[in-house]
This record gives structure tokens, sequence and C-alpha cells, in this order.
């Protein structure tokens, strides 16, 4: 990963700062948007299947979780319906992450005459050295939704019983998606239709996919994406070039936060020109070797006086930055190595005041649900979990 060793002296609201990240990220800021912040399997999943269910023309869907239950059912009933009407569909899950997904759901879509393919697969034994790791490299971990060119979401959410509910029950995951419509939603299609090109070597286009794009409000918005098949680092960059430019808060909500020393350096640059840093981490998580990993890197920013915060009402999954109050990112990317230089990554950003108050409201109620980690605290932590810590540094850059 580059070193990014120096970075420029910009400020969120200042002028430059957009035409800079459009520069980093060959992502470019549109307005005229609308971006509705969705929160957990309550209101991602009825408004996903209410787009599906309103699809005339084509639906394009890039799922990297997908296992069996009740939510999986609806959905891919969902799509093949639409199928079975003519609406060209396009599926696209990924061989790593869907491999618990029932055969009995693929074929349903697949009868209704949707198209539906495979990114990546695995073979049976890469398959279960993956699954024996917990992890697999260079997956298509975008979250994509796009209806006939004009809808789309993206976030974090995958398929499973886990990621129903409202966010405040055990074993069950607490989310964060957007759903997006104007101009922003062709260059979230955009980055479909590169997967879907890897995936099949067929290339999509034309007015069904990429409407002449209405303008239904005053949001501007970009769409950034990264791949480590075209040697792309925007993601980190995008991180970096937000925190560095934070002059009054910057506040993060991440499952897996594992930064580099170059992103720890730039947090702790910010926290000691006063910005207020609160990092919301989970309580309990899905791969404890990150948990440690993560865990063994809080003094240092804690003695920076940032604020560490993890959830304990839930599962946090939700993958969402926001700085000064005007700026925020959310979308599949966690804070780790594997993220940015392993993965096929997307968020959305957003400049907008409102839409990021929206975001800024629900980190101040999460927080509700959390327990501060206090220095002492984190110095006082027992012998056995100090050498969990030790024991993950060696693969901390592949976790």
């Amino acid at each position: 990963m580059p070193s990014h060793f120096a970075l420029p002296q910009l400020a969120i609201g200042d002028p430059a700062f957009i035409p800079t990240l459009e520069a980093y990220t060959i992502a470019p800021v549109g307005g005229g948007n609308s971006v509705d912040v969705l929160l957990n399997g309550d209101q991602i999943f009825p408004a996903q299947l209410a787009a599906i269910r309103s699809a005339r023309e084509t639906i394009t869907y890039a799922q990297y979780f997908y296992v069996e239950g009740p939510i999986g059912r609806e959905i891919a009933d969902a799509l093949a319906d639409r199928c079975r009407a003519g609406v060209r569909a396009h599926i696209l899950l990924d061989g790593f992450g869907t491999s618990q997904m029932p055969t009995e759901y693929r074929e349903t879509m697949t009868r209704a005459g949707c198209q539906v393919a495979t990114f990546r697969p695995l073979s049976p034994l890469s398959l279960l050295a993956a699954v024996g790791f917990g992890r697999a490299n260079k997956r298509n971990h975008r979250r994509i939704l796009v209806v006939d060119g004009r809808v789309g979401f993206t976030g974090g959410s995958g398929i499973s019983p886990k990621w129903t509910g409202d966010g405040r029950t055990k074993g069950h995951r607490r989310e964060t998606d957007v759903r997006v419509e104007g101009p922003v939603v062709a260059s979230l299609q955009g980055a479909f239709v590169e997967n879907w090109l890897d995936a099949t070597s067929n290339v999509l286009g034309g007015e069904s996919y990429f409407p002449r794009p209405p303008r239904p409000g005053s949001v501007s918005a970009q769409i950034v994406r990264s791949s480590p098949a075209g040697g792309s680092f925007s993601m980190y960059t995008m991180f970096l070039l937000g925190i560095s430019s934070a002059r009054r808060s910057i506040h993060v909500t991440n499952p897996y936060f594992l930064p580099d020393p170059r992103m720890t350096r730039a947090l702790i640059e910010a926290a000691d020109r006063g910005v207020r840093i609160v990092v919301l981490l989970p309580g309990a998580i899905d791969n404890n070797i990150v948990r440690h990993a993560s865990r063994s890197k809080f003094g240092e920013l804690l003695e920076a006086g940032i604020e560490i915060y993890e959830y304990q009402a839930g599962l946090l999954h939700a993958k969402v930055m926001t700085v000064d109050g005007i700026w925020a990112t959310i979308g599949s990317t966690n804070l780790d190595s594997r993220s940015f230089a392993l993965n096929e990554e997307l968020n959305a950003v957003v400049y907008h005041t409102t839409v990021v108050a929206k975001l800024e409201e629900i980190f101040a109620e999460d927080l509700k649900y959390s327990r501060k980690i206090e220095l002492q605290q984190w110095r006082d932590r027992g012998f056995f979990n100090q050498v969990l810590e030790v024991l993950s540094l060696p693969i901390r850059e592949q976790l």
C-alpha cells in the first residue's frame, strides 16, 4: 500500500477539497441527488424489495453475503417474479461470501430467466482453505442494487436472518445503507457493470441501464470504488484525506478497525489540532482475531484523546464516517488492509449538512447502547488478552 507520506493542508469546507478528492478517487461529485439513510433490516429490506418489485426494465444486483433464511427466499422470489415479467435482471454473487447460499435460490432465479453469475468462483479446495482461515482475498465486497438505472442502494448489508430487525437485538446486525436517486446512480451502475464484465465478459449498456438521470434532490454525492485488480487505492486516499481535512469532529463507525501506521498518525494529528474523534466499534464481533488485533493498538489512540466505544446492543456492522458535520461516507469498506488493498469495495460519499446531521444523530443514539473504553481499563486488560493481541500481529496485514 502506498505510504501517502505528505498530505495537503486542506479543510473539508475549502473549495479545493472536492476537486482534490475527485482527482484522487477518479469519481465525480454531482448535485441534484436524493439520499435516504436506511437503518437495519427493518428499513433496508422493505425498501429494497419495494424497489425490486417496481422494476420495469432492468435490475442489477451485486451481493457479497447470502445465506438461507426467510429474507433470502423473499428476495430471490421477488427477483424471479420480475424476470418472469420480462425484466432483465443481472445478479452477481461473490464466490466466497455466497458459498452457503442454497442452490434452490439460484435455481429459482435462473429458471425465471434471471442472469445469475458468480464473481471469482472458488474451487472446493480453495473454498475449504478460505473457510478455515475465515476470509478470502480479492473478493467482490461491494453491495449494489440498481433498479431501472434510476434508484440505487449501497452500504454494508448482507442477506441473512442476522441482518433482520432493528439493530438492537443480540445476534443481529446493526447496519446502515443508503437509497439514492439522481445522477449519482449512474456511478453506482458503473461499478456494477465493471464487476459484471469481469465475471461474465458481457457488456451492459444503453438507455435501460443508463437513462437520462432525474435531479430529484439537492444532495451533492459521489460513488468511490476501489479494486486491487486495477491497483487502485482510491478508498484509502479518500479516508486519509477526510481525516486530515477535519477541523472540528470525526465520527467513525466500523466493525473492522485496523488502521495502518499512516492512518493512525493522521487520526492522532487530527486529535492534536483539537478535532474531537469518536470511534464506535463492535462489542462482539464475528472474528476474534480481528478484535484482538484492533484492541492491541487502542493505547496510542486513547493517549491522544481519541474516544473509543464498543456497541453492546447487537452486532455492529455499519461502516460510516462523518467529518465536521458536512461530509460523510457510507459503504462496504472496513478500515483494514483487506478492504483497502485486497477487495473490491464501494462507498457513497455525501456532501450535505442535513444528511450528515441525520447520520450524526444516529451515531449519538448508538453511543447510548455502547460502553466507553477508558485508557486505564485498557492498560489493566488481562494477560491472556495481551497474549492474543501479540499473536494476532503477524497476520494483521491480512485481516
